[in-house]
């Protein structure tokens, strides 16, 4: 059986972890549970020791993106999948112009549908492994798509639309922040969670947010317009300027965030994360483009992620069969996104990930596939 061979141990990664979500958590921050960390599980979230901890992460972020003044770090409880529902709510006036290339671009441009208070949103697809060129509609007030689309492996630059105007531009970097290149005045909200490049736990979304979007939630409050509590903007705000949550936070996912904030900026910030994750990328694509059995899904090397690589298979080799030999071997969640529906690997590339184990995984992909 295929999942009974044993992959060598000399040429195994040192970290076996490639998902894309939650990701590798590397040692030192577990440690810092147990000793850095350790006093703040059990106190209050609205005392100084966690609302610093709180402060930690606001700062680190500010560092990393280098977010000028008059941004705000803003932060929340719920995942990236409740700040669908809070910019819903709080940051689209009347309509929106949504890009879907994928499971999560198309996501949100549906929360928005649903909502009750704003008009239906223009949806701009393209096919899977593709993506629309960032746009514009004199009908809209809001623009959104994401910086990387997680199921597909397709990465969107980040630059305003020619004619957006006051539109605000609303980036989903889930899985692209920390670990793709942005100048951070190209978006009025550019929001994402903890378990993608910053290897921490779900449960929370922060968004680096312009003044303009600030602007604009002030003035949809001052609307009038019903918003649930828990997905209130201004509520996030408020807290979020006092360096805490509306409701109570995990401890964890904070202290893990904090302590991968100050690797990365230890290491040389944003750009040394960037041609880290750059390293890995070129190694996995250069690898699927010399393969007689491989190719890279994304044909469009302009739209290639550095973070999440999707590697197509040909017919002749069963992925699913590949995949669950390296799990059997401790070489995880490399199976592609469950919905997309290919006979391909995915792999995470975030930092937190060492660019030669990247080269350690096509070599055991190689020994694999010469045996099936």
């Amino acid at each position: 059986m295929a999942d009974q061979l044993d992959i060598p141990a000399d040429i195994k990664p040192r970290d076996g972890r490639f998902g894309c979500g939650p990701s590798k958590v590397r040692p030192e921050q577990l440690k810092a549970l147990t000793t850095t960390a350790a006093p703040l599980f059990g106190t209050s979230h609205r005392q100084a020791p966690v609302k610093d901890l709180v402060g930690r992460v606001r700062s680190g972020v500010t560092e990393l993106f280098s977010v000028p003044d008059g941004y705000e770090v803003i932060l929340g409880n719920g995942g990236a999948t409740a700040f669908w529902d809070a910019a819903a709510f709080g940051l689209i006036d009347k309509r929106s112009l949504h890009l879907s290339f994928g499971e999560f671009s198309a996501k949100f441009a549906s929360s928005v549908a649903k909502n009750p208070f704003v008009g239906d949103p223009i949806v701009i697809k393209s096919d899977p492994g593709t993506a629309p060129e960032p746009q514009s509609d004199p009908a809209v007030d809001a623009i959104a798509w994401a910086h990387n689309e997680t199921s597909t492996g397709v990465a969107v630059p980040i630059r305003r639309p020619a004619g957006s105007d006051d539109a605000l531009v609303l980036i989903d970097a889930t899985s692209g922040a920390g670990g793709l290149p942005v100048d951070i005045t190209q978006a009025d909200a550019y929001y994402f969670s903890p378990q993608k490049n910053f290897a921490s736990d779900g449960g929370l979304w922060l968004a680096v947010m312009s003044p303009a979007a600030l602007a604009r939630v002030e003035a949809i409050a001052s609307s009038g317009r019903w918003v649930p509590d828990f997905l209130s903007l201004p509520i996030a705000v408020e807290n979020s300027l006092k360096n805490q949550t509306y409701n109570t936070p995990a401890i964890g996912t904070l202290a893990l965030m904090a302590e991968q904030l100050d690797w990365m900026l230890g290491n040389g910030g944003l750009d040394w994360a960037v041609k880290r994750t750059a390293d890995s990328s070129q190694r996995l694509y250069s690898w699927a483009e010399e393969r007689p059995y491989t190719t890279p899904f994304v044909a469009d090397p302009a739209l290639r992620s550095q973070v999440v690589g999707t590697i197509d298979f040909v017919d002749e080799v069963d992925a699913a069969v590949v995949a669950k030999t390296l799990r059997a071997n401790g070489i995880v969640d490399t199976e592609p996104y469950r919905k997309l529906g290919r006979n391909q690997l995915r792999v995470a590339m975030f930092p937190a990930v060492d660019p030669d184990d990247i080269s350690a995984l096509t070599q055991c992909v190689d020994w694999v596939v010469e045996r099936l």
